[in-house]
């Protein structure tokens, strides 16, 4: 059993909580107003509170206001792992850190934090029921810490995403591409008029990892 702190209450906070306790984790939802947050299915902390609990940290608050909110937080973040699902898009609907990401200013902004980027690739839904897709699709992960990166990818297993699934981009720099996906994303959705689906990395026959 891991303790997981959310930093929101969203949509994606709650489907990420939701599956981590079905899975056996303990979970907290933390909040700016705890007090006004009485719908939810776990009790709502504020959220340092919410950060003191994790041993694992979640960052589902908007992208766009990310930054400012976790620096309030540093002295209960370090030392810890922070999992980062943000994507910051402005109200038109275009990049709010095109040349960088949310994920590379936190850590640069937390350095005795250790960010880890995933989950941030699909829809809410998916991220904790991967199989409800009709075949098997790809999760990444992003961060410079090795065993933090270990620490998620654990995670991502009880959420249903078999090692198989998950792929290590590298640093945290490589959150980038992660981000970017964000456009693909909206535009596949409209394609599609759905946003359940994702994205599966295939190999070519017979090739094998090149580190």
């Amino acid at each position: 059993m891991t303790k997981l702190g959310f930093l929101g209450t969203g949509h994606v906070a709650r489907a990420v909580a939701a599956g981590a306790a079905a899975a056996g984790h303990d979970v907290e939802l933390g909040s700016r107003e705890p007090d006004n947050r009485t719908h939810l299915d776990f009790p709502a902390v504020t959220l340092a509170e919410a950060a003191a609990h994790g041993d694992i940290v979640v960052n589902a608050t908007p992208g766009t206001e990310s930054l400012a909110l976790l620096q309030v937080l540093a002295p209960h973040l370090a030392g810890k792992v922070l999992l980062d699902i943000a994507v910051g898009l402005t109200d038109s609907m275009e990049l709010a850190h095109p040349n960088s990401s949310i994920g590379e200013q936190i850590q640069q902004a937390l350095p005795d934090t250790k960010v880890v980027k995933s989950l941030c690739t699909m829809d809410a839904s998916l991220m904790v029921a991967p199989g409800a897709l009709a075949g098997p699709s790809t999760v990444f992960l992003s961060g410079a810490d090795a065993g933090a990166k270990a620490q998620v990818a654990a995670v991502l297993g009880d959420l249903g995403w078999p090692p198989s699934s998950q792929l290590d981009l590298g640093g945290i720099t490589t959150a980038r591409g992660q981000k970017h996906l964000a456009l693909l994303f909206l535009g596949v959705a409209a394609a599609l008029g759905t946003y359940t689906f994702n994205l599966n990395v295939v190999r070519g026959a017979g090739q094998e990892h090149v580190s």
